[in-house]
Formats: C-alpha cells, structure tokens, sequence
C-alpha cells in the first residue's frame, strides 16, 4: 500500500457535519453535497480524501458513552501549531481526558464532530515557550 486514498465516515445528520468538516476543520471541499445522488460530501486533508455519508448506520453516540479516547476509532487531521492550539481552545471540554496527549513524537488532542464522531488533531511542531497544559500519556489511560 502506497498511501490512503480516502476514508468514509457514516454521519446521521450530514448539514451540522457538513459545516463542522469546513469551517471548524477548514477541511478543503472536494464535493459539496449537491453533486451527489444521496446525502454525502467529500473533503481533501492532504492527500487524502475524507467523505461524509448520511447512511443512517452511523452509532450515535455521545460524550456519555466515551471514559477514554483510545476507548473508539478514531480520525487524526495533521496540523501545524497554531491550527492545533485553535482548536484545542475551541473544542476544550467534550468528555473527561480530551487532552493534549504526548504520543513522543507528536502531542494530540482528542474531540468530538457534531455527530459524535471521534476526531483527534495533532501537531509534530514544538510549541513556543511553556505549555499552557500539562499533556497527558499514556500512564494517564486508567
């Protein structure tokens, strides 16, 4: 295998998704959901192609049913680190052990999509000067 090509993510409701994935993310619109014979829409994170698809398959699930983000699958989004510190600001507080987490090379940081997706953001720049948070590891998992 050379790369992902693109990854299919089954949403219940695609409008709040739809706006999530492009404005929040600033993911870049491959195709709107008007070229699409169905609810679905395609976004572009690097070289790989992310789809939303309104299946109705989608778990529906929330914040209540998650003790720990390695408890679910998840989507990461690469990103430098003001993007990264931006988001963290402005998705801080979805469910218990959110993050920042050190994963050694990388710190991530760990959030809901309006569907109840699991997302993670992370970043391989350093931040400049002290952290305004204390990262977790993985002794922090229990």
């Amino acid at each position: 295998m050379d790369a992902v090509d693109h990854i299919n993510v089954d949403v219940d409701a695609l409008a709040p998704c739809y706006e999530f994935y492009r404005e929040t993310l600033d993911l870049e619109l491959v195709r709107p959901p008007e070229d699409f014979q169905g609810d679905h829409a395609m976004f572009r994170a690097g070289e790989t192609v992310v789809t939303l698809a309104e299946t109705g398959r989608a778990e529906n699930w929330d914040e209540r049913g998650l003790d720990h983000p390695l408890d679910k699958a998840h989507l990461a989004f690469e990103t430098d680190r003001e993007t990264y510190a931006a988001l963290m600001d402005e998705l801080d507080g979805q469910f218990p052990k959110q993050g920042p987490y050190d994963w050694g090379e990388f710190e991530g940081f760990y959030f809901l999509d309006p569907d109840g997706n699991l997302l993670e953001v992370v970043t391989y720049d350093s931040p400049d000067g002290e952290r305004a948070r204390p990262l977790l590891t993985h002794d922090d998992v229990e």
